[in-house]
């Protein structure tokens, strides 16, 4: 059969691993929008529903479009198996909820995305799993706070929205010497830039919502890692039904076809506007691991191929400047999400952070005059256009 992908490179794997076509010979894969599937006999049924012989029953089960979506992630990542939910908050629930038991416990950095925060302090709480939260960088923390019924180390890598990098590699020992799932969340650098299970991860953990899919249309999400660990999350969303629908899985499909030309893209656009604003006057603080003096610049050179499209910045003065640089642009398109061909520009403490205390805000760095910027496509004189806009409104 032709479209073999055995040792084939990240491009190539991106655009034709997972892809089995049918006996109709199709070139693009299909989209299987159907809620069950049939059987030629009773016999048969039972073989199929049983698990004696490969099939499909039901689409919150497994669907083949969202198959070749798992199986094409699972190769770009390096992992074992993938398994498909409805969206990135339902994949870091379905871990959660598969590898952790009421009276376990789970060290998890404190800048992790607002949501997910929410998840480990106050949905798990309620399941008596107890979650202690650490400085991404600060490893004595992370190893004093493992306890004997920690059953999960949590990390996101680069944090958002300041850009600070996670020691893989001795996160992994941490785990490994404590008995621990060690997972990462690849949102912002993709296996494009990234792959945590290189460093020792057990599992990645995507918002497939972000870069996989590029354009903002749909929403998904997905775990990578060990078999083992897969079959228990599968089981998970086969159960519960956080299952991520044909169409999307579709989508997300052909989203990995340019996914690493995208997130190049994204990376050489980023990093000419993070240098930009390192000479703009009312521009105090820019956290972007691709600029050299960056506290982590060193770590993420070594981890990742890339530094990703995400950056922040803050500005001399409060929420008020804030909003005053962010209402003066008109290109950019004011939203929390990321990920986009279009750049989007956000004020973090009253949006994707809003739900955090403000100690909580303080100590992961959440000002009130931050401003993050997931850079796009556009062309890069139009974007530093748009922020001298904003910049301008300054001084007015």
């Amino acid at each position: 059969m032709r479209g073999k992908t055995e040792n084939a490179r990240f491009s190539t794997l991106a655009i034709r691993a997972g892809f089995d076509p049918s006996h109709h010979r199709e070139h693009s894969e299909a989209i299987y929008t159907t809620s069950s599937f049939t059987f030629d006999t009773a016999e048969q049924a039972a073989e199929v529903f049983s698990g004696d012989e490969a099939g499909n029953v039901y689409s919150r089960y497994t669907n083949p479009s969202v198959r070749v979506f798992e199986e094409r992630l699972a190769a770009l990542e390096g992992g074992e198996d993938a398994v498909a939910t409805a969206s990135g908050m339902s994949a870091i629930l379905a871990l959660c909820l598969s590898v952790m038991r009421t009276g376990d416990h789970v060290v998890c950095s404190r800048d992790v995305f607002g949501s997910s925060l929410g998840l480990f302090a106050n949905t798990l709480s309620r399941l008596d799993i107890q979650c202690s939260f650490v400085s991404l960088r600060d490893l004595d923390a992370w190893e004093q706070a493992i306890q004997p019924n920690t059953r999960l180390l949590f990390c996101e890598t680069p944090s958002n929205p300041l850009s600070e990098i996670a020691n893989l590699s001795a996160l992994s020992d941490l785990a490994k010497a404590g008995g621990a799932v060690f997972a990462v969340d690849n949102c912002f650098c993709t296996p494009a830039l990234q792959k945590p299970m290189a460093f020792g991860a057990d599992v990645v953990i995507h918002s497939a919502t972000k870069y996989l899919d590029g354009q903002g249309r749909v929403l998904g999400g997905a775990l990578v890692g060990r078999k083992d660990l897969m079959e228990e999350a599968r089981s998970f969303v086969r159960v519960c039904g956080p299952s991520m629908s044909p169409f999307n899985a579709w989508i997300f499909t052909k989203g990995l076809e340019t996914l690493e030309l995208r997130m190049r893209a994204h990376c050489e656009n980023a990093q000419a506007l993070a240098t930009w604003l390192q000479e703009q006057t009312p521009v105090t603080n820019i956290f972007y691991s691709g600029l050299a003096d960056h506290s982590d610049h060193a770590l993420a050179s070594k981890q990742q191929s890339g530094f990703g499209g995400v950056l922040a910045f803050e500005l001399a003065g409060g929420q008020e400047q804030a909003f005053r640089f962010i209402n003066a642009t008109e290109l950019m398109s004011l939203t929390a999400n990321l990920g986009d061909v279009k750049t989007t520009i956000t004020h973090p403490a009253t949006t994707t952070h809003c739900r955090l205390s403000a100690e909580q805000k303080q100590s992961s760095g959440i000002s009130s005059s931050l401003i993050r910027i997931a850079v796009g496509l556009e062309h890069i004189d139009d974007l530093m256009e748009d922020c001298s806009r904003g910049l301008r409104a300054l001084s007015t």
